[in-house]
């Protein structure tokens, strides 16, 4: 539970089986978001999803999914823009997907060496209103420099593309904030310029270069500072409208932070600001984050 977000889980994992290194397991979901203040809108999501997945060789992983997932776009703004109004309603996605990972990393929350390439895909038109191919290529590499300090270079792409019809709001890249410091959810690409709305995209990318390092209290307090660099962009939209903005010109900015490892998960707090922005981008100061960033 937070202000900007719900979510409910079922979720069920058999580790190894019919007694064989593989994973099955199925979850069942409701997701409610809150993005009046960057878009004008809210989102319900309600689903089903079956999986399985196995190692291929060893730090090589395969998952695979089918996912059935109901999503409802409500509560729109008296002024939202056109393009998000059009959109307003139910829409039925059905969709199987697969994820492939190799991971040389020493800790998967937590790394000081290694590295590590994932790739996932999915395909929509199994039934359902929506229609699409999706896919993010995600890639990281960590390297220690001793006495505790750790430099890191992450990335990632994402492109989506409809099947003979436009992709929605719910299937749309929104970068800014934990992918995108110094700038707010939804903060970078398209955007409608009468009314300040968010569109979301259909392609992006982000890359991180971060400096990790103790802070001189003692190791258990799980205490540790970081210097960071974040570079992106967002563009591409199917659905426009006469005042639509939409630039793939790159975005820069850069901070310092500090990560908690407490007892309910890893907290990270950054403050940060854009060196190189739109004039139609929303920045933020402050991102707060609480889980995992891997």
């Amino acid at each position: 539970l937070s202000q900007r977000s719900s979510e409910a889980d079922l979720s069920f994992t058999e580790p190894y089986f019919l007694d064989r290194n593989l994973a099955v397991g199925y979850d069942v979901f409701r997701i409610t978001r809150d993005r009046t203040d960057e878009s004008g809108f809210s989102l319900r999501t309600t689903g089903f999803r079956l999986r399985a997945g196995y190692e291929i060789i060893e730090d090589l992983r395969q998952d695979w999914r089918y996912t059935i997932r109901a999503d409802t776009v409500n509560n729109l703004n008296s002024n939202v823009s056109s393009v998000i109004r059009s959109e307003e309603g139910a829409s039925l996605s059905s969709s199987v997907g697969q994820t492939l990972t190799y991971d040389k990393r020493d800790d998967r929350f937590d790394p000081t060496e290694g590295y590590f390439i994932r790739l996932e895909s999915d395909f929509a038109g199994l039934g359902g209103s929506e229609r699409y191919v999706r896919a993010v290529v995600t890639a990281g590499y960590y390297q220690s420099l001793g006495h505790d300090f750790v430099l890191s270079f992450v990335g990632e792409y994402g492109l989506v593309h409809g099947i003979g019809k436009d992709v929605g709001l719910a299937d749309r890249f929104f970068l800014g904030g934990n992918n995108l410091r110094g700038f707010q959810r939804g903060g970078v690409g398209p955007r409608d310029g009468a009314t300040d709305d968010s569109l979301g995209a259909n392609q992006y990318y982000a890359g991180t270069v971060e400096l990790t390092f103790p802070l001189g209290l003692p190791k258990e307090f799980g205490l540790r500072g970081r210097v960071w660099t974040d570079a992106g962009s967002a563009f591409g939209i199917d659905r426009t409208n006469a005042t639509t903005i939409d630039k793939s010109s790159i975005r820069v900015s850069a901070g310092v932070g500090i990560s908690w490892k407490s007892p309910f998960g890893p907290v990270r707090l950054d403050i940060g600001l854009p060196i190189k922005k739109e004039g139609f981008d929303k920045k933020r100061l402050i991102n707060f984050n609480f889980g995992a960033r891997f």
